[in-house]
């Protein structure tokens, strides 16, 4: 007698039945092809993520929107390739390999050898790609991994070069420096990335130093937290309009003076206003002030005399003006040492200071910097470099400072920040053509087009694109030994039609191989060889140049290239501003003079549930396997989709995942098992259904379904295009939950009990079966399993070959048509049901327990929806009436304020008297003036009138429309409601039972009523009615409620009952 019909919801064991089944089909092939009649491309380009290291929750809310949107743009009938990627190259790869090998510097790194270095990067890349490919699959994320591009493939970066000889050609790429962070123990710059790694707090000494005026006998007071960089001193900066003052000091510093450092009585300072009381220990005076612009050229003598050639640098050693400098700290003056800070190397580049070192790459002052310093390590230098500026008097005074410094994850040594030499694209030469490209983009949210992307490309910089590496794209450069010729190679025939004689094509595009190949030198006269520039390039130009180098243009698939340019769709994390994003618009902007992208979907992060960041230590990390196993790729789909706006970050709650599995993919499902049971019964499936009736010609309840359904996809498909998939999400859960489940399925399920055929029954099964066709294709982007089970029972093909319902420029909408009358009287008659509820409630009465008569007042009229709601608001009769004072009586209150005034001492008697008035007499009275209590005159102002409901009556009102609509209830009792109502309870309880029993729809029972004395006689009639509902066969009426199986308990009375399914 068990039931097959629906059974328990297993989840994860329906989605790897449908994973099987689309591998068995080639359901995604066959989703593209089944499009390519319409023609029409909509390309995706996929951010390549990094096969080494495992993928995280994250990675699933990405890939997420991804597939979302192009499962929707293939229903609406566009051919969507998704093409998956590897980005192989980058310092995370390096660093991984050179832990697991324990290669701690470069020297240590060519000694291993650099190509068992490269190849062993080669072997870390795929770490756990097969981990990637079961994320992949389980979640549905719709991609074609078997063919992806790889940055790390011969094909992939001969195209990345052809890119970069066209910026070459432009006259965009050129040499320079970039200030990074450098560890000369290692001889390795390192990346923000790595720099994170090693910050420690330190306590340092820093110095204020006197710079001597020339022509002036002034010094201008600077601070630095780094001694070792004052020997590369070649200007000071000021803030343009920063208050400045010149001081005398007049007496030495009372106390004891600590370190060294001294001013004379009599020396004169120049530093920022604000900042003296934080700088000055002696007493002063201000002999003038002025603006930081009114600085500017001031000249002053070197520290160092002779450690920069300042010859042909006029500016050299002059006060210049900068935005950069605040008032926070030091004196509002800062020290401009060219090759050793990002601001310094910028400010003299713009300026004309010298641009020349005085530390090696070793980490040791050069010769000829000074006879003390020359060749020692500069972070053991300080105090020489603090007595030398105390014993000629350039010292102010010194102090300890204590601040985060980063170290070397690998040595432990503070790092520098050091000129490196650098290659660069010449950026601020197209900011104007890129900020055009960006306005072009559709960015959601627009915020990261006008704020993040645009504030970054307004102030943007030349791109360092080389790096002092190994593993990468090696930098396409050779340079003539003789001439100096710099060339820029842009493909492998270009290399093999200039190689030397003694030089051969390399094995791969990769370090060591390309580093010996040798060519020769193209400038007319010249004999030379030109040998390459031993960098490799910016991963993020890697992955920059992706969305032609996939297709490796320009050398083949040209077509392919020129269809899918630009990408109409891309989507990372909202890091991915600065990198991804910005590297595609860079690179089309400078190569194709195009925006490489149409739109770009910039994702919030993802935190635990406490909005925290997860990371390991704190033991926040949620392993996506955990819900793929449990409630299932839909429902952890379902949940981001739902839980905020894509580009807000999204506070993951385990039990929000459960929330989404139990209240969506629960209620559809039961939805679903409805009509599937009920069609199996009824042998109305979809190898024999017959012509729907018209949509017109079906009840009430039907036609109001279908038009919601119908409005609820328009509203959705306006969200999908507003990017608001959220909402779109949450507006399908509450049609699902409310209209589809709470109300069309539950006011429709007595329709499905009558064994026999009726049109009213077919109507039923056809309406329910379109339904539920609808709101499947709607979820099929955001959860593609239990939509796609759905669809192919109902109609034996897969969801994601079905088209849009709201159609798009290429399909037509197959949308039933909208009701607006049935709408608007079903949302009346849902709104007065949850009034009838609150009037329930309120009144203390049981849901269950009818009311004789109900009465609407209003002048709406609900034709033949009156009968639903009638049935929802559980009253035997219900009328319109239009004279709402019949259901009124008045009820008079004293005004206590006033009568207290007028009556004072007699108030207790008057309001006695009035308890005792009959209310409609007594207002007569007053209205004419002849109203008395204990002698009292009482006028309108001594009481307050109201109407309330007669005895026996509960009213409320609502607003519809700007009208007034009344809802009257009779509360009156009698033996006749008491015993339907509580047949009604007996009925709900035991179809709870035969559910959890798990019987059969059309599985008959035997069932024993036990009614304790004091129960509510049960009529016959509804007994009748109890053993119908039930579906039983044998049904007795006892009177001990202890000897049932079960037993509940009504207005303090014991009712009994058991179910035991019939043997047949």
């Amino acid at each position: 007698m068990e039931s097959d019909q629906g059974g328990k919801l297993d989840p994860v064991h329906l989605e790897n039945q449908i994973i099987q089944v689309w591998n068995d089909e080639g359901s995604f092939e066959s989703s593209i092809d089944a499009r390519r009649e319409l023609g029409t491309a909509f390309t995706f380009l996929e951010g390549p993520p990094t096969a080494n290291g495992k993928p995280g929750i994250h990675h699933v809310l990405s890939r997420l929107y991804k597939d979302m949107v192009c499962r929707w743009k293939t229903m609406q009938g566009y051919v969507v390739e998704r093409k998956a990627g590897w980005d192989t190259h980058g310092l995370p790869v390096e660093i991984e390999v050179q832990k697991k090998l324990d290669l701690m510097s470069n020297e240590a790194i060519e000694k291993y050898g650099i190509r068992k270095f490269n190849e062993a990067c080669k072997e870390s890349v795929w770490t756990y790609e097969q981990a990637w490919r079961e994320m992949t699959e389980r979640m549905g994320f719709w991609v074609d991994m078997d063919d992806p591009y790889v940055t790390l493939e011969d094909d992939y970066i001969e195209s990345a070069w052809w890119s970069l000889k066209q910026m070459h050609d432009k006259g965009l790429l050129f040499r320079g420096h970039k200030v990074l962070p450098y560890c000369p123990q290692t001889g390795t710059s390192y990346s923000s990335h790595e720099v994170a790694l090693g910050y420690k707090e330190v306590s340092e000494p820093s110095v204020f130093v006197k710079f001597k005026l020339i022509d002036d006998n002034a010094s201008i007071l600077a601070w630095t937290t780094t001694p070792w960089t004052l020997p590369g001193n070649v200007g000071l900066a000021v803030g343009p309009d920063v208050d400045y003052v010149r001081v005398r000091v007049l007496k030495p510093p009372s106390g004891n003076w600590e370190g060294r450092g001294f001013a004379e009585v009599g020396e004169e300072l120049i530093l920022a206003k604000e900042l003296m009381s934080h700088v000055l220990r002696h007493q002063v005076e201000i002999i003038s002030e002025m603006k930081g612009h009114d600085l500017r050229g001031a000249k002053y003598e070197p520290l160092f005399p002779g450690a920069i050639n300042g010859k042909g640098a006029p500016s050299a050693w002059t006060v210049v003006t900068a935005d950069f400098v605040t008032t926070t700290d030091g004196t509002g003056i800062v020290h401009t040492a060219v090759m050793y800070g990002e601001d310094d190397y910028n400010l003299g580049m713009a300026c004309g200071f010298p641009a020349q070192h005085t530390v090696g790459m070793d980490g040791c002052f050069i010769s000829g910097t000074h006879p003390d310093l020359d060749g020692r390590y500069v972070k053991e230098c300080d105090d020489t470099i603090i007595n030398f500026l105390h014993e000629c008097s350039a010292l102010y005074r010194e102090q300890e400072y204590t601040h985060d410094y980063p170290h070397c994850w690998r040595t432990d040594h503070p790092l520098l920040y050091y000129a490196m030499d650098s290659w660069f694209v010449r950026m601020t030469a197209v900011r104007d053509t890129i900020l055009k490209y960006n306005d072009s983009v559709e960015w959601a949210p627009p915020s990261t087009g006008t704020g993040r992307m645009g504030e970054w490309l307004s102030n943007l910089k030349d791109w360092a694109i080389s790096r002092e590496r190994y593993w990468g794209t090696p930098l396409p450069v050779w340079i003539c030994q003789e001439c100096g010729l710099e060339h820029c190679i842009g493909s492998r025939k270009e290399m093999e039609s200039m190689l030397t004689d003694d030089s051969g094509m390399p094995a791969e595009l990769h370090r060591p191989f390309v580093d010996d190949v040798k060519l020769n030198c193209p400038s007319s006269g010249c004999s030379g060889v030109m040998l390459r520039e031993k960098y490799v390039m910016d991963c993020w130009f890697d992955s920059g140049c992706a969305s032609f180098a996939q297709w490796h243009y320009p050398f083949e698939n040209n077509e392919k290239f020129e269809e899918s340019f630009p990408v109409d769709y891309i989507c990372e994390a909202v890091d991915q501003t600065r990198g991804w994003f910005y590297s595609l618009l860079a690179v089309g902007a400078t190569v194709f003079e195009k925006p490489t992208y149409r739109s770009c979907l910039s994702l919030g992060h993802i935190l635990d549930k406490d909005g925290k960041k997860m990371s390991k230590s704190r033991g926040n990390v949620v392993n996506p396997w955990d819900h793929f196993n449990l409630e299932g790729a839909d429902a952890i789909r379902w949940y981001m989709t739902t839980q905020s706006s894509p580009w807000q970050p999204t506070n993951f709650d385990p039990s929000g995942v459960r929330d989404s599995y139990a209240r969506m993919f629960l209620t559809l499902w039961n939805v679903y098992r409805f009509h599937a049971d009920y069609a199996e019964l009824d042998s109305f499936g979809k190898s024999n259904i017959s012509k729907p009736p018209d949509i017109q010609n079906r009840p009430s309840l039907d036609r109001w379904i279908l038009s919601q359904a119908s409005a609820t996809s328009s509203t959705v498909n306006s969200l999908f295009k507003a990017w608001d998939f959220h909402k779109a999400g949450r507006e399908i859960e509450r049609f699902v939950v409310d209209d589809l489940s709470n109300w069309y399925v539950r006011r429709s399920r007595r329709r499905l009990w009558d064994e026999s055929e009726s049109e009213d029954k077919a109507c039923c099964h056809h309406t329910l079966r379109e339904t539920l066709i609808l709101v499947s294709r709607l979820i099929a982007p955001i959860s593609p399993f239990m939509s796609d089970k759905i669809h192919r029972d109902l109609t034996g093909t897969s969801v994601h070959h079905a088209d849009w319902p709201s159609g798009s420029e290429l399909i037509a909408p197959s949308l039933p048509v909208r009701d607006l009358t049935i709408e608007a009287k079903m949302n009346l008659v849902r709104s007065l049901a949850e009034t009838g509820r609150r009037i329930r409630v309120e009144s203390a009465r049981r849901q269950r327990l009818p009311c004789r008569k109900g009465w609407i007042i209003s002048d709406v009229d609900l034709g033949e929806l009156s009968e639903i709601l009638s049935e929802e608001l559980n009253v035997i009769s219900l009328e319109k009436e239009t004279d709402l004072e019949r259901f009124q009586k008045i009820e008079i209150r004293p005004n206590r304020r006033n009568l207290g005034k007028k009556c004072t001492n007699d108030l207790p008697a008057v309001l006695s008297e009035l308890s005792e008035v009959e209310p409609d007499h007594f207002l007569i009275e007053i209205q004419a003036g002849i109203a008395y209590l204990s002698g009292y005159k009482i006028t309108p102002d001594d009481v307050e009138v109201r109407r309330v409901e007669k005895d026996g009556y509960a009213a409320m009102t609502i607003e519809v429309d700007e009208k007034d609509v009344t809802l009257v209830l009779d509360m009156s009792m009698d033996p006749d409601l008491m015993s339907k109502g509580l047949a009604r309870d007996i009925i709900r309880r035991v179809q709870a039972k035969r559910k959890e029993l798990n019987l059969r729809i059309e599985a008959e029972i035997s069932l024993e009523i036990a009614l304790s004395p004091g129960s509510p006689a049960l009529a016959e009639e509804d007994w009748f009615h109890i053993l119908s509902e039930t579906r039983t066969s044998n049904g007795v009426i006892s009177e001990d409620p202890t000897s049932t199986d079960s037993n509940f308990e009504l207005d303090g009375i014991m009712i009994g009952y058991s179910v035991v399914p019939s043997e047949h």
